[in-house]
């Protein structure tokens, strides 16, 4: 059994196991880590040797910390790290190269189409019609997007929205609520096989499926890094948020918003918790712009999107992919039914 985990900021652990019947009969650890005295990785495999296939990664990363003891120097990875390795390993996961990836840069579309949209592309990717795929966004009009379990009255001013011309819609993963104006925001999904994540917790799927945008930002001369749970800022504020949902049908959907250039007065007026934020960072006006990637870029945002997009191709490879008719219809069908009724929009009042 083979797994590999790329710590995020940091180094690639590998397993490779032997099982025989629920133990692990050999382990064997490597990577591009630095390890010191090397002697260190014969205890880590030792202390893998004879564990329980079924042991959760806190117990596999208890057992490697234990063995190591004092004196060792871990640089790019952790007892977790290995741990994580181990479980993807006995899970079957895959890794990024292991997938014939697909990009598509979708047409503007309407804010309830874009919810359904997300849910019919991870669906396909679930059943096998599509493979792994990264879309880039395009809004038709302004939106506020609030997460599954938001509460509707309380995150956003429902006047303010009417008075700036803003389509509220709610989406099917949680987190917090999203303001988006066409040209001023860049958002993406990730629709990926659950393969991908086996073994890693919810928390740990975040920074592993954000890596290569932070990769593709610092290539940008950002000092972008991934906070716990969902979030990618730098050294300037937040830079975007990120919000998952896992389907039945064995597929994750991982999807991004990122501040290109955006009106902080507006957001305000329409968000009831941005006002709370500003308040939290001092702002004592809102009468200012959030624009922390063309601000830190000096690029234009179809180059910023071109770049980022270069980058994940570059890492693992992308062909160029479509939104057919029949997906489309299917998506259009589920906002007259769902996404773009009151009832689920009200759902959480």
């Amino acid at each position: 059994m083979h797994g590999e985990y790329k710590v995020p900021g940091g180094k690639l652990v590998v397993a490779d196991l032997e099982v025989a019947g629920d133990r692990i009969r050999t382990a064997r650890i490597s990577g591009d880590f630095l390890l010191e005295p090397d002697t260190a990785l014969e205890r880590i495999d030792a202390a893998l040797t004879g564990l329980q296939t079924v042991m959760p990664v806190a117990q596999v990363a208890a057992k490697v910390r234990a063995a190591l003891g004092d004196g060792v120097e871990m640089l790019g990875f952790s007892p977790e790290a290995v741990a994580v390795a181990v479980r993807r390993a006995l899970t079957g996961a895959t890794g990024w190269h292991d997938h014939a990836w697909q990009f598509v840069h979708d047409v503007p579309r309407e804010p309830a189409l874009q919810m359904a949209l997300d849910e019919v592309l991870t669906e396909q990717v679930g059943s096998g019609e599509r493979p792994p795929t990264l879309r880039v966004w395009e809004w038709a009009s302004n939106a506020v997007i609030i997460g599954s379990f938001q509460s509707l009255r309380n995150e956003v001013d429902l006047a303010g929205a009417a008075e700036h011309d803003v389509t509220v819609v709610r989406r099917i993963s949680g987190g917090g609520a999203m303001f988006v104006e066409p040209g001023n925001t860049i958002t993406y999904s990730l629709y990926v096989p659950e393969s991908l994540v086996s073994g890693l917790s919810f928390v740990e799927s975040y920074a592993f499926l954000d890596d290569w945008v932070i990769g593709a930002l610092n290539d940008l001369g950002i000092a972008a890094t991934y906070q716990p749970i969902n979030d990618i800022t730098s050294p300037a504020g937040k830079i975007a948020g990120a919000a998952q949902k896992r389907l039945a049908g064995g597929a994750v959907l991982h999807h991004v918003t990122m501040a290109y250039d955006m009106d902080a007065e507006k957001m305000v007026q329409v968000l009831r918790i941005g006002r709370e934020k500003l308040s939290d960072k001092g702002t004592t006006s809102a009468n200012k712009r959030v624009d922390p990637l063309r601000s830190q870029t000096g690029l234009p945002r179809a180059e910023v999107i071109d770049r980022m997009v270069g980058s994940f191709g570059d890492r693992y490879g992308l062909a160029p992919g479509t939104i057919d008719d029949a997906t489309v219809e299917l998506a259009q069908k589920r906002v007259v039914e769902r996404f773009g009724t009151d009832e689920w929009l009200r759902r959480v009042p």
